[in-house]
Parts: structure tokens; sequence; C-alpha cells
């Protein structure tokens, strides 16, 4: 596979900030989370509601937004393995910084964010893995509104296939279980015009489509379109 784009989303490793933990930290972690599943469109976290835990997605697949109006920005999209609030970790925030929603059923753990706070301060390793994080969240936005200002719609929509292929489903070859109409918000543009490219990129042999199923043809194709925007 081409090298994996970073626009849509981040790796699925931060779960690997918990192997810093001791047993003990670990069991006090445990103690103070709750699994819960989420129906596709259901809201996990609401931009300015009180954030009261930080949440660890372990099935399904999320998108992180603002909203404004009418109108919706598509941060990221989440899939198991990463977490989401962890910029309500900061000093004198209290609430979620942005809203998160399930793209299909999801399943995630609620960890109480006092508790999450409290494994920072006395866990070095484990907070400088939570700023790696960090780190990493802030790259990928950067990388996104790069995305959205410097490429046209050609390139937009290839870098969001290449995203989802090497990021997310890990495959040139994926079911991909979301509408024409949330690609286009993941892309932002208009879902014709995103129903347009696709037709084209499957004329030209660069992708099948074949009801829900994605196939990614010539990778590297779509590379040269994305690196020329």
């Amino acid at each position: 596979m081409v090298a994996v784009r970073t626009s849509c989303t981040v790796a699925d490793d931060h779960c690997k900030c918990f192997d810093a933990l001791t047993e003990e930290q670990l069991a006090l972690l445990e103690n103070r989370q709750v699994t819960v599943q989420y129906n596709k469109g259901e809201i996990i976290a609401k931009h300015g509601a009180f954030a009261s835990h930080v949440i660890f997605l372990c099935e399904g697949l999320v998108k992180v937004y603002m909203e404004h109006g009418n109108q919706t920005l598509i941060l990221k999209i989440i899939s198991p393995g990463n977490l989401v609030g962890l910029s309500s970790l900061s000093e004198g925030e209290n609430t979620f910084q942005y809203s998160a929603a399930a793209y299909q059923t999801s399943i995630a753990k609620l960890i109480d964010i006092a508790t999450f706070k409290q494994l920072i301060r006395e866990n070095g390793n484990f907070a400088s893995k939570v700023i790696s994080i960090l780190g990493e969240n802030s790259n990928q936005i950067n990388n996104r509104f790069f995305c959205l200002t410097n490429r046209q719609s050609y390139g937009r929509l290839a870098d969001l296939l290449l995203c989802l292929a090497g990021r997310v489903f890990k495959s040139d070859k994926f079911e991909l279980d979301l509408t024409r109409k949330e690609l286009a918000e993941l892309a932002g543009m208009s879902t014709e015009n995103v129903i347009r490219i696709l037709k084209k990129f499957q004329d030209d042999g660069l992708i099948e489509l074949k009801g829900k199923n994605i196939d990614l043809k010539d990778m590297e194709a779509l590379q040269r379109i994305c690196d020329l925007g």
C-alpha cells in the first residue's frame, strides 16, 4: 500500500497508553468506567456539555465534528482503539470541545475523567503517552484543514479514500458503511460532487464499487491525484 494519509483520522493505537499503568492503576481504571453501546446516529459527546468522562472506542465508527447553526464540519472519524474527549483534560476546561456521534453501532468505555487526570499526575510514563496522543491529534487536524483548504474536490476525495483504506480499514478492499452524504461531509464536498467523482474514479479504473463494497484498484494513481490536489 502507498503511504498512509492522516487527514481523516489518527492511528488506532491510543490503547497502548494504558500499557504504562501498573496493575493497581489498571484495577482503579476498571472500577471507574462503564461500557455503553450506541446505535447508528446516536450522540456520544455533545459540544458544550459537561465532560465527566473520556471515551475509549472499543467497536464501531464515530465521527467527531463541530456545528454552527445548520453548518457541520467533520474534524475526523474515530475507529476502535482511539480516545475521544482528551481536549477536556486541560485546566479550566470542563466541557466537550466538539461533538461525537456513531456512524454505525458502536461500543465505548466511558472513563471517569477525574480518575484519568489522577493517573496522569501519578504516572509520568502514562502522561507522556497521553501528550503524544494529543500531539498526534493536533497534527491530524492541521492535515485536515490543509486538505480542505488546499485541495480541489478530486484531491479531497482521493485523500479520504486513501485515509479510510490505510488508517481505518487497513485494506484496499473494504465495506464502506457510510452514505454518500456522509462521505461528502467528510470530504467537505456536496453529495452530488462525491457521486460524480466516484463514478469518474470507477470509469477510469481507479476504484470498483459494488453496493457498499469498495476496492481501490490503483492506489498509486489515487495518491498522485491527492498530491496534485
